[in-house]
């Protein structure tokens, strides 16, 4: 072939892989699309609608900020229109809403880093949201009225959300919205968690939290509170834990049984859990399937005892543990503080004030534990080994769940926004 038409060739192949994004010597490789990525903290600002975007370390600066309801105006007139929704919707507002729409629940980033899916309690449904342009890739309304929280596989591919009117969990591939599967609850599914093998899930139910019937002789009311577990392919149930039974074996006759925030050992030998209305977390041997040990922790002077004035049910909400599994993170909500637990001794650290703390994880490099301060509007670290503030910023209204993802290294923002 002569070289004039062998260079044409050339240069053609070389445009054609430019214009494809790629280069005409090497093709992308997994390896090249995850180092693109940073990895960073997804804050939901429940009230806002927001989310903000923040360092997962070091002194967790905000780096943008993603619109999770850019469609509000065509929901709210799905709402308006069928008397059933709009009920429920003004249920959700003034019950576990506080007189505010709950607009953003949970979060996770699609495995690429260019999405993040959000569960949307007020609107029944999980979206995902395009993070360089802010639009909708896709909807997926849940059953019943309400969506809560969700939990991402380990691989990262599906999502599993509940909803908690309906008494379901739905399993959906994340980068589609396709539903995977499902499966049945106790009543208000709440809290999900994959197993680290990715082979089952464990979901919680805590029942009714929005009525006044909150003395330990009522407890009966609250309805059907358990923790199922079923495989994460079929989605048959392995195994149903009433945590009744067993915090009446060891006379904790009149702790509730509504498993709230929940964390794993690295083992996953032992889950540390909440309850309703308890100032502290209990610890129970999955394999011996019995409750161990129970921790109370501090009480505020200043927090009422009327259980009627706790939001939700929940004196204390949020749980972490570092990684290497010695300390764990409580957020006391009602109490007003987060605290270091170290997990032998279940001696607690220095009391972190806080205001109104609503959840709790772990920093991306494992160091610090971080808690969303939905009364301070703000997002703040402790580190494991001090018990010790160590940085806090400004985030939306209410926050409440935060999540690690990972989005385009260069990221700043949607471009819509």
């Amino acid at each position: 072939m002569p070289a004039p038409r062998i260079r044409h060739l050339c240069t053609l192949a070389t445009a054609l892989a430019l214009a494809l994004g790629g280069t005409a010597a090497t093709a992308a490789t997994p390896e090249d699309a995850s180092a693109a990525l940073r990895e960073v903290m997804f804050v939901g600002n429940n009230w806002d609608g927001t989310a903000d975007v923040i360092e997962s370390t070091g002194d967790l600066a905000r780096i943008g900020r993603v619109d999770v309801v850019p469609d509000k105006e065509a929901r709210m007139a799905e709402i308006n229109a069928d008397p059933v929704k709009w009920a429920y919707f003004l249920g959700i507002r003034n019950g576990v809403g506080e007189g505010h729409d709950q607009l953003v629940d949970d979060m996770y980033a699609t495995p690429d880093g260019s999405s993040m899916v959000v569960s949307r309690p007020s609107f029944a449904d999980v979206v995902s949201i395009d993070l360089a342009t802010g639009r909708i890739n896709w909807r997926f309304r849940v059953s019943g009225y309400r969506s809560d929280h969700m939990a991402v596989s380990p691989d990262g591919t599906r999502v599993a959300v509940s909803a908690s009117t309906a008494n379901k969990v739905h399993v959906l591939d994340i980068v589609t919205g396709r539903q995977i599967g499902s499966f049945a609850t106790g009543d208000k599914p709440h809290e999900n968690v994959f197993s680290r093998d990715g082979k089952h899930i464990w979901n919680m139910s805590i029942g009714d939290v929005n009525t006044a019937l909150d003395e330990p002789w009522l407890d009966w009311t609250k309805g059907d509170r358990r923790i199922t577990v079923v495989d994460a392919t079929t989605f048959k149930q392995v195994k149903v834990v009433d945590m009744r039974q067993r915090l009446d074996a060891i006379g904790l006759k009149d702790y509730s049984d509504a498993v709230r925030p929940a964390i794993f050992s690295p083992d996953e030998s032992k889950l540390y859990f909440q309850v309703s209305f308890f100032n502290g977390f209990l610890e129970y041997d999955v394999a011996g399937d019995r409750i161990t040990r129970v921790k109370t922790l501090p009480k505020n002077p200043a927090t009422s005892s009327d259980r009627t004035t706790w939001v939700n049910d929940s004196r204390h909400h949020g749980i972490s543990m570092n990684p290497d599994g010695t300390k764990l993170c409580v957020a006391g909500t009602m109490d007003d503080y987060a605290t270091v637990v170290d997990r032998a001794t279940l001696q607690e650290g220095p009391l972190v004030t806080a205001s109104k703390p609503y959840w709790a994880t772990v920093s991306g490099d494992g160091r610090s534990c971080v808690v969303s301060e939905s009364g301070a509007d703000r997002v703040t670290s402790i580190d494991f080994a001090t018990g010790r503030r160590t940085a806090s910023v400004a985030v939306g209204d209410h926050p409440q769940r935060v999540r690690l993802a990972r989005v385009p290294a260069n990221w700043t923002g949607p471009s819509a926004s």
